[in-house]
Formats: C-alpha cells, sequence, structure tokens
C-alpha cells in the first residue's frame, strides 16, 4: 500500500512561496533525490502549472537541472482540476471523484506517493487520506503569502527532525 505524503518549502512563519526561499545546492540535490524515489505525485492545479517548466529543456540548465527534470518526467502524475481540459505527458488528469481516485492510487500502489498545494492537501487531509505531512522550514519570514496548511491544522504527532542543506530543517508528523 503506498503512502500519500504531503511535503513543501515553508517559512518560518508559515507560507509556502517557491520564489521567496531560495534552493541551495544541498537542498536541490535532496528534492531531486527525493523525486527520482517516488511511486508517483498527486497535483493540484497551480502546483502542477508551476511544475510544467521542468517538462522541456532550457538551455541555462545546468546537470542538476537537467538531473531533476529527467526524474519529474518518468514519475507519473495525477492531476486534480475541474477547469484544465488536458495535461502534459505522463499525467493523468482527475475531474471529479478525487477521494476513490486516491484511495485506489493507495491501494493498489507501492512506495510514496507526494501531493503536492496546500489546497489540494487540505482537500485530502478532510477525506483523511494524508499519511505524512513533511515541513521544510527556511529562516525566512515572509509575513503573507499561501498558508502551507490552506485550512484547519490537523492534529498531528511529531515524528523526526532533519536537517536539509545549510539551512532547512526538515519536520516529519503524522495524523495523530
Amino acid at each position: 500500500m503506498a503512502k500519500l505524503v504531503f511535503g513543501m518549502n515553508q517559512s518560518l512563519d508559515g507560507y509556502v512561496d517557491h520564489l521567496a526561499m531560495p534552493t541551495g545546492p544541498a537542498l536541490f540535490r535532496h528534492w531531486t533525490e527525493h523525486v527520482r524515489d517516488l511511486t508517483g505525485s498527486v497535483y493540484g492545479r497551480r502546483m502542477y502549472e508551476i511544475m510544467r517548466y521542468w517538462d522541456e529543456d532550457r538551455p541555462e540548465w545546468s546537470a542538476e537541472h537537467r538531473e531533476f527534470a529527467a526524474a519529474w518526467r518518468r514519475q507519473p502524475k495525477w492531476v486534480v482540476s475541474r477547469s484544465l481540459k488536458s495535461v502534459g505527458p505522463n499525467a493523468t488528469l482527475v475531474e471529479d471523484d478525487i477521494e476513490t481516485v486516491i484511495r485506489g492510487l493507495k491501494a493498489r500502489m507501492v512506495g510514496e506517493i507526494a501531493v503536492s498545494g496546500p489546497d489540494l492537501a487540505r482537500s485530502l487531509t478532510d477525506l483523511g487520506l494524508v499519511d505524512e505531512y513533511r515541513l521544510y522550514l527556511h529562516p525566512v519570514v515572509l509575513g503573507r503569502g499561501k498558508p502551507f496548511f490552506a485550512g484547519p491544522r490537523p492534529t498531528l504527532r511529531f515524528v523526526s527532525t532533519d536537517h536539509v542543506g545549510e539551512d532547512v530543517i526538515r519536520l516529519t508528523y503524522v495524523p495523530a
């Protein structure tokens, strides 16, 4: 049975914004390895549109960027959206009955399936489907933006902490 994991970079005051929190080389390697090891990912529309950046090679990319793009392209993706009409390569559009689709993925797959996007994570949390939360805390205070938890915070139990890169701490929690 697969485990559904919601994890994102987050500011100290609880916001997610990939442009406001730089990813150093060690953290970028961590994300590349993480993506390489995933069974797949479930994306909300907004996060999927951001990640589509990795669908096409760009001349300015380093070898590390190409490695991440290759790992991202290989993994199966499910995109939850009622407004999109199509999705890119290796992706499946999920327009309705998200609970049945996600329960089916968890039942028939093995490994970790990443949840990407706070709004999607809230919906899946409300359905009791998220198995683990990973908060990658950056030493940045944004003061505004999209919160990591897009609704009432679930009751969580602390599992572990890890130092990732130069100044990021990963906190891992499971539903209590």
